[in-house]
């Protein structure tokens, strides 16, 4: 496998005669025809967590559960002290990826076998690493589809998460060929042996079900139940702009206006994660125990949302499982559906063969909740 830095492409900058010359100094971003298969990416930056990157998400998105937000909780469970959210593991480690996958991206479009392997703690330094696995060019030729598996990594080297994400990306030169093409074949699920790594063994009796928020544990829940999380969420545009700053995320769909306006919107695009907390966060209304996102199977943005959209979230339980060896927590399989200015009581999973046109957010993941 070959692996390289982040690419850099030509700009101009002044000699000292006053002649303009090439340089070599700045990154417009790759295209589609940049990446090959096989190739791995260190990305650039390694971030310190903090106990302030955990109040601006909590700020952000309104999360309020209890593992995450208490260390007198989280110890008691057996928690060092509370984790940060496993969602903001994902976004700054997603963060460090868009300067050399995405940044010049039309859109994201979906994640698969994404697993949260070890917990994150204020004070630690994540980083990350990136392979090419699959490269499909569109029939249009302007545009192509970029798969990796992207690893997070702690400062001693722990994997801290690992998943696959497909991203359509702009070509620089619609004429030109790529050398090999293949589409990756995904898990549709990721094994139940593999859920609970993240999450120390736990003292059930020591789980405070009031001060969670919610008396349904991991067995109160049925397959085939559904649950409307009722609460909506208005996204400002100052709010998305904190947010992929916050994570480092330089993709231009959300931060220049100027080059969005001539493009198939005219305005920003909101980041994609930004959906997902979004609907994480409302889940906590029926969800309050599901305390940690342990995996997520796949999912996909089926529409996008703008500043002034309200989201709302709902979720299908499509499977519970125990984990192996351990009767402290289990693994909920579920469906969480966000739409955009339309709420949720009816469910609107796909009609036929399309979805209602409010959904934005399709995404299939498991949780845990103690038994």
């Amino acid at each position: 496998m070959r692996e390289r830095g982040r690419a850099c492409h030509k700009g101009r900058d002044q000699h000292p005669s006053g002649e303009a010359r090439m340089t070599t100094k700045t990154n417009s971003g790759r295209f589609f025809e940049d990446f090959a298969i096989g190739e791995v990416i260190r990305h650039a930056t390694p971030r310190t967590v903090t106990a302030g990157d955990a109040s601006l998400y909590a700020a952000l998105y309104g999360t309020r559960f209890a593992v995450q937000s208490s260390d007198v909780f989280a110890k008691a469970l057996g928690y060092r002290h509370a984790p940060v959210d496993d969602l903001l593991v994902f976004h700054i480690v997603f963060g460090k990826t868009v300067p050399d996958v995405s940044l010049n991206a039309v859109a994201n479009l979906g994640y698969a076998a994404a697993r949260f392997l070890a917990p994150v703690y204020p004070g630690d330094t994540l980083r990350a690493v990136s392979e090419v696995i699959g490269l499909k060019e569109n029939s249009n030729r302007r545009t192509g589809v970029v798969y990796v598996r992207s690893t997070g990594f702690n400062q001693d080297g722990v994997e801290v998460l690992d998943y696959v994400r497909w991203v359509m990306v702009h070509k620089r030169d619609p004429e030109a060929v790529i050398a090999e093409e293949h589409v990756p074949t995904l898990p549709r699920v990721v094994a139940t042996d593999a859920l609970g790594d993240a999450c120390p063994a736990l003292d059930p009796a020591a789980y405070d079900d009031v001060l969670a928020g919610s008396l349904d544990r991991w067995d109160d829940y049925e397959v085939g139940e559904q649950i409307d999380h009722v609460d909506g969420m208005t996204v400002e545009e100052a709010e998305h702009m904190l947010a992929t700053r916050l994570y480092q995320n330089t993709a231009k769909v959300h931060f220049d206006q100027l080059a969005q306006a001539s493009s198939r919107f005219g305005r920003r695009l909101i980041y994609g994660g930004h959906v997902i907390s979004l609907a994480r966060a409302l889940s906590f209304n029926g969800l309050a125990n599901a305390f940690h996102v342990a995996a997520i199977n796949g999912g996909r943005h089926v529409a996008p949302l703008f500043a002034g959209d309200t989201v709302y979230a709902w979720s299908e339980i499509l499977d519970k499982q125990p984990l192996p060896g351990r009767d402290d927590v289990g693994g909920l399989r579920v469906r969480m559906v966000a739409t955009k200015n339309k709420p949720c009581r009816d469910f609107p999973l796909k009609d036929g063969e399309e979805y209602d046109p409010a959904v934005i957010l399709d995404l299939d993941l498991w949780v845990l909740a103690p038994r």
